[in-house]
């Protein structure tokens, strides 16, 4: 890789040096807002090389239309310390509970989960957003080796709405809960991007990225716990996954299948890309 591309891109030669060539800058103005409030939080501003994968992720959900559903959403990965890390993109920061150490923190692969303790509090909670218009996803690296919630506002079995992917260690299914109590289930527990969306009130979309499906099972009113990242509202269900990315927010589009696939395709490649730059 070009050195400066290893360059901070807020650099004076982030861009190039004269009479060696040049290469492109971070121009989304979202994501120059995004980029100096992590820069902020680090100490200094990440690689030209992360800014651009990040400034191509801005354009590229704008583009599908996703851009606008994430309400509350974090690049947990790319970002010089754990500080920068937990800077949302949109929507409020999470709140780290449990104690959380650089060392739980890998700038390729996110943050780690303890299966005990550690866990992120989104600050949205679920009935946020409404009962037939919502999403959530994670994207994750390491996949848990508990039975446990990677994203979650669930408390028990009880008549409410959850929004859910969590990992059954039984028989090594996801399970997704978008506004619902029953869940629909794909076989595997793979890494890479998980995700749900609603926009009708007798089904949802789950999918991961070896399959999707269309689950019919009727929304319910949403709870309105906070949606809680490597946990659910409960001290039995934490994960030891790796998680790079988080969203919440409203359904990806008015066909939530394509809009889950763009937005898959669109963190696929960001995690992608900054794994390349680093």
């Amino acid at each position: 890789m070009a050195l400066a591309a290893k360059l901070p891109y807020n650099h004076p030669y982030a861009g190039g040096f004269p009479g060696l060539g040049s290469q492109p800058l971070p121009t989304d103005s979202d994501c120059l807002t995004y980029l100096a409030a992590v820069a902020a939080a680090d100490g200094a501003g990440v690689e030209t090389g992360v800014a651009m994968a990040v400034d191509t992720f801005f354009r590229d959900t704008k583009a599908a239309g996703v851009f606008d559903a994430l309400k509350a959403c974090c690049i947990l990965c790319g970002a010089r310390t754990i500080t920068g890390a937990l800077v949302p993109l949109a929507g409020d920061a999470p709140t780290a509970q449990g104690g959380w150490a650089s060392g739980d923190y890998s700038r390729t692969d996110g943050l780690e989960g303890d299966g005990n303790a550690l866990y992120l509090d989104s600050n949205r909670a679920g009935d946020d957003d409404p009962q037939n218009d919502c999403h959530l996803s994670v994207y994750v690296t390491q996949v848990s080796t508990l039975g446990s919630d990677q994203i979650s506002n669930r408390i028990s079995e009880v008549a409410d709405g959850y929004r859910t992917i969590s990992l059954n260690a039984q028989d090594g299914d996801t399970f997704f809960r978008c506004s619902s109590n029953n869940p629909g289930t794909i076989a595997g527990t793979p890494t890479g991007f998980l995700g749900a969306s609603r926009n009708s009130a007798s089904e949802f979309i789950a999918g991961h990225s070896e399959a999707n499906e269309t689950v019919s099972v009727a929304s319910i009113g949403p709870a309105s716990t906070n949606v809680r990242v490597f946990n659910r509202i409960s001290t039995d269900s934490f994960s030891d996954a790796k998680i790079a990315f988080y969203s919440i927010g409203s359904s990806l589009g008015s066909n939530p299948a394509d809009g889950l696939a763009d937005l898959d395709t669109a963190v696929t490649n960001l995690i992608t890309a900054i794994g390349e730059a680093l």
